[in-house]
């Protein structure tokens, strides 16, 4: 077997343009994360043990290497951790929390492109609805990119992340460039 990109490729897209870089992000593992009924206290406790931080609150993110944490909902969140040293990502964080909390595999169900530099504003404000130029680093967002339900991450100074759905990772990715070609 040879593993694919969500793209189905063997190795990583990368699209550079004028002041804006588009990257497939397959290198990283993903860990959805939900309180218990009644368990909040005692999940947010042995995710800060597992983690090495507090669980973030609504709308923001966390990053403790190896670890990125951003708020989903209502007591739940997203974990991400290089694939390379957490491909069991899940199994890790499960035998972290305990029946404080519930844990599901998400690395094959989503697809991350990451968008840096200075035109990232202006291709995302094609996108989606959400306010990037007004978002501060450390906060994502869930916002509607080409009819797809999405995470948008800023993770600093023209860099964010955007998760899609893996099974429309071509659609996403298509409007991506065709995004980046209308303003580069």
């Amino acid at each position: 077997m040879i593993a694919l990109t969500a793209l189905g490729a063997t190795k990583p897209q990368v699209d550079d343009f004028d002041g804006l870089r588009i990257s497939e992000r397959p290198d990283w593992a993903l860990a959805s994360l939900a309180a218990r009924l009644g368990r909040e206290g005692d999940l947010a406790a042995a995710a800060r043990g597992f983690l090495g931080s507090d669980l973030p609150g609504v709308g923001r993110c966390v990053e403790t290497p190896p670890f990125h944490v951003f708020w989903t909902g209502p007591e739940q969140w997203m974990i991400e951790a290089p694939h390379d040293s957490h491909e069991d990502l899940a199994a890790q964080l499960k035998a972290a929390v305990g029946d404080a909390g519930s844990v599901t595999e998400q690395t094959d169900g989503w697809v991350r492109f990451d968008l840096e530099g200075a035109a990232c504003h202006d291709v995302l404000e094609r996108l989606c609805n959400a306010d990037t130029r007004e978002m501060a680093a450390g906060s994502a967002t869930r916002s509607r990119i080409e009819h797809l339900g999405c995470f948008l991450v800023h993770r600093g100074t023209g860099h964010f992340s955007i998760l899609g759905p893996r099974s429309s990772a071509r659609s996403l990715h298509h409007a991506l460039v065709m995004a980046a070609r209308s303003v580069i």
